[in-house]
C-alpha cells in the first residue's frame, strides 16, 4: 500500500479533533470550580445532564478495537453477533433495579469501597488490584492495536498515532476531569458514528443500492440467525449470545468502576437510571452500525477477499483498507475516518485515566497513608496523568510482547464474570463472608484464565469467501480440516461462556466456603447484631428492614410488658 494517502484536508480534520478535545479539557480547568476538589474532578460535582452521560457510557464501552473488530466479525462470521444487543436491553432493568441503587445509596466514589463495608479490606484490595492490572493492560492495547491497523493500510506511523492520541487524552483528562471526559465523549461519539456510517453509505452507492447489501449478504450466508444449538462449543448461538451477552453487560455496567463512576455524576437515582436506559439504544445503534458496515464490505469484496488475496494481513485492517481503497478520492474522508477511530480510542483511554485515579487515591493511598486534604485533588490529577503515561509505555512495548497481546485482551473478558460474582455474593446474600468472597474470586479467576489461555485450541471456522475477481492469480489458502475431538473440551468452549462460568464458579465456591467457614461479618465486628440494609439489593434490603422492624416491635412489647409486670 502506498504511503502518501493523506491529503491536506485529512490532516486538518484529524488535528481539529484533537485540538477540540484538548480545548474542552482546558475550558473545564478554568471554568466552574476549576477542578479544585475531588468531587468535581472525579464525579463532575454530581450535576451532569442525562444525555451526555448516556452517550459517555456507550463511548467508554466501544473502543477502536470494538469498532474495527465488530465490522470484521460480521464480514467473517455473519450478522448473528448483532443479537448480543438483546440481552443488553433486558440487562438494563437488572442493573437499574438491583445493583445501581446500592452504589447510588452509598455515594462512594470507588465501587470497591462497597466490598470493604460488606466483607472486609482484603477482598477490597484484591478486587481493586485486579481491576487496575486489567485496565492498564487493556488500555495499552487500545492505543496500540488501532495504530497497527492504520499503519498497515494508510501508512500513518504507529508511534505518531500512539503519541498523539495518548498525550491528547491524558492532557484533557488531567486538566478537565470527569466533565471534560464526558463532554469530549459526546464529540467523539459523533465522529465514531460518522466514520462507521460513511463506510456503509459508500458501500451502498458502490453496489447500486442499500438493498443490495442484504441481498448479497444473504447469498453469502451472512444473515443466518437460526443457530439455536445448546452446545457450548458452538461459537455463536441464541443461548451463548443471550446468556453470555447478559453476564458481559452486567459485569461492565453493574459493577465496573469506569461505568458506575459515570452513573454517579448525576444528582439523583432516577436520573442515573435514565442515563442507563438512554445509553442502551445509543450502544445498540453503534453496535448495529459497526456490524452493518461489515456485511456491506463483504458485499463489495465478495469475489475478492482482501485477506485471502494478501491485500491485508489481519481482519482488523479491513475497514481502513476499504476507506483507502474506495473512499479516499473525496477530500477529507480519510481524515474523518481516522478521526473516528482516534475518537474511539480517546474516549476509552480518557475514561480509564479518570477511573484509575479514583481507585488509586481512595483504595490505595487512602488506606495506606494519611494525606493532607489540600493535597488530595493534586494527587488525583497526578495519578490520572501518570496512568495516561503508563498506557503509553505499555503501548510502546506491546509490539515486543508477542502472544501477550492476545492475553491482555483476553484478561478483559476473563475478569468480568468473577468480579461480578463477588459483588453479587455481597448484595444478594447475607451469609457470604470475606473468606468465601476471596476464595471464590481466586477460584473463578483461575478457572477462566485456564479456559482462555489453555493451548492448543481450534481456530473458529470462517464463512466461505472468494478470490475469483482478484486481479492477480490468487488462490484461496488450503485450510486443514479440524477435528474438534482432538482438542480438550474446555478449550473448545465459545468465548461467550467465559464470564458465565466465572460468575457461577464464584457464587458456588464463595457460598460453600462461607457456609463452612463461619467468622464474624463487618457489622458483627462493629458490635451490631444485624447488617446494614443499604449494603444489599433493594428486594433483600426491604426484607431486612421489615425483619428488623418486627424484631424492634417485639423488643418494645417485651420492655412494656416487663415494665407493667414490675409496676404491679
Amino acid at each position: 500500500m502506498e504511503h502518501s494517502v493523506f491529503g491536506a484536508w485529512d490532516y486538518v480534520i484529524i488535528a481539529a479533533t484533537l485540538i477540540m478535545s484538548t480545548a474542552i479539557g482546558v475550558y473545564y480547568r478554568f471554568s466552574g470550580g476549576k477542578q479544585k476538589t475531588n468531587e468535581e474532578f472525579l464525579l463532575a460535582d454530581r450535576n451532569m445532564s442525562i444525555m451526555p452521560v448516556a452517550v459517555s457510557l456507550m463511548a467508554s464501552f466501544m473502543s477502536a478495537i470494538s469498532l474495527l473488530g465488530g465490522s470484521s466479525e460480521t464480514y467473517t462470521y455473519g450478522m448473528m453477533f448483532i443479537l448480543i444487543n438483546l440481552p443488553y436491553g433486558y440487562g438494563t432493568p437488572i442493573v437499574t433495579k438491583l445493583y445501581l441503587p446500592v452504589f447510588f445509596g452509598l455515594q462512594k466514589t470507588s465501587t470497591y469501597e462497597y466490598l470493604e463495608l460488606r466483607f472486609g479490606r482484603y477482598i477490597r484490595m484484591l478486587t481493586s488490584l485486579t481491576y487496575t492490572l486489567q485496565m492498564v493492560l487493556y488500555n495499552g492495547i487500545v492505543l496500540y492495536a488501532p495504530a497497527i491497523a492504520l499503519e498497515a493500510v494508510t501508512g500513518l506511523d504507529r508511534l505518531i498515532s500512539i503519541l498523539v492520541v495518548g498525550l491528547s487524552c491524558t492532557l484533557y483528562a488531567t486538566l478537565g476531569g470527569m466533565k471534560a471526559v464526558v463532554i469530549t465523549d459526546v464529540l467523539q461519539s459523533a465522529l465514531m458514528f460518522a466514520a462507521v456510517l460513511s463506510v456503509t453509505a459508500f458501500c451502498s452507492i458502490q453496489l447500486g443500492g442499500f438493498d443490495k447489501i442484504f441481498t448479497i449478504a444473504r447469498e453469502g450466508g451472512r444473515l443466518d440467525f437460526s443457530n439455536v444449538s445448546i452446545r457450548p462449543t458452538e461459537r455463536h448461538t441464541w443461548w451463548s449470545l443471550n446468556i453470555g451477552g447478559l453476564i458481559n453487560y452486567l459485569s461492565l455496567y453493574a459493577v465496573n468502576q469506569t461505568q458506575v463512576q459515570r452513573l454517579l455524576t448525576v444528582s439523583s437515582l432516577k436520573r442515573s437510571q435514565a442515563c442507563l436506559w438512554w445509553s442502551w439504544p445509543v450502544l445498540a445503534f453503534m453496535s448495529f452500525s459497526s456490524c452493518l458496515a461489515g456485511i456491506a464490505m463483504y458485499a463489495v469484496y465478495k469475489d475478492c477477499d482482501p485477506l485471502s488475496s494478501g491485500s491485508i494481513t489481519a481482519m482488523d485492517q479491513l475497514m481502513p483498507y476499504y476507506v483507502v481503497d474506495s473512499m479516499r478520492r473525496i477530500p477529507g474522508i480519510l481524515g474523518l475516518f481516522v478521526a473516528g477511530i482516534f475518537s474511539a480510542t480517546l474516549s476509552t483511554v480518557s475514561s480509564s485515566c479518570n477511573s484509575l485515579a479514583a481507585v488509586t487515591l481512595i483504595d490505595y493511598m487512602g488506606k495506606c497513608c494519611h494525606v493532607r486534604k489540600s493535597y488530595i485533588p493534586w494527587l488525583t490529577k497526578l495519578a490520572a496523568c501518570v496512568y495516561g503515561l503508563v498506557f503509553l509505555g505499555v503501548a510502546f512495548i506491546a509490539e515486543h510482547l508477542g502472544g501477550v497481546l492476545q492475553a491482555a485482551l483476553t484478561i478483559f473478558a476473563v475478569v468480568g464474570g468473577p468480579v461480578l460474582g463477588v459483588f453479587t455474593l455481597g448484595m444478594f446474600t447475607t451469609f457470604a463472608n470475606e473468606a468465601g468472597a476471596c476464595t471464590g474470586l481466586i477460584s473463578g479467576l483461575a478457572l477462566t484464565l485456564w479456559i482462555n489461555f489453555g493451548r492448543p485450541r481450534p481456530s473458529p471456522t470462517r464463512l466461505p469467501v472468494s478470490v475469483e475477481d482478484c486481479v492477480s492469480n490468487t488462490t484461496l489458502p488450503v485450510v486443514p480440516e479440524i477435528n474438534p475431538g482432538d482438542y480438550f473440551y474446555l478449550y473448545r468452549l465459545s468465548y461467550l461462556w467465559t464470564s458465565p462460568i466465572g460468575l457461577v464458579c464464584v457464587l458456588v465456591v464463595g457460598s460453600v466456603v462461607s457456609l463452612l467457614w463461619r467468622h464474624q461479618q463487618p457489622w458483627q465486628r462493629a458490635g451490631r447484631t444485624h447488617p446494614d440494609p443499604a449494603l444489599f439489593t433493594p428486594p433483600l434490603a426491604k426484607r431486612l428492614r421489615r425483619s428488623q422492624a418486627e424484631k424492634s416491635d417485639i423488643q418494645v412489647h417485651q420492655v412494656d410488658a416487663s415494665a407493667a409486670a414490675s409496676s404491679k
